[in-house]
């Protein structure tokens, strides 16, 4: 026969709920990161097909 489970704690379920949040945060920071430096041209890391970008550009 099935048995409930018990009950998670508030606290136990902040906690989780934080490091959830905190991972996303980190995730964002360096997505916005690489946009800055892309679109700078600073990127060393990130390659893009530069000539697509100016022929949108002086459309």
């Amino acid at each position: 026969m099935a048995v409930p489970k018990k009950r998670t704690s508030g606290s136990k379920k902040k906690i989780r709920n934080h490091a959830w949040k905190t991972g996303s945060v980190g995730v964002a920071s360096r997505a916005f990161s690489l946009a800055q430096s892309v679109l700078t041209g600073r990127s060393r890391s990130f390659y893009y097909a530069a000539e697509k970008m100016t022929e949108r550009r002086n459309s």
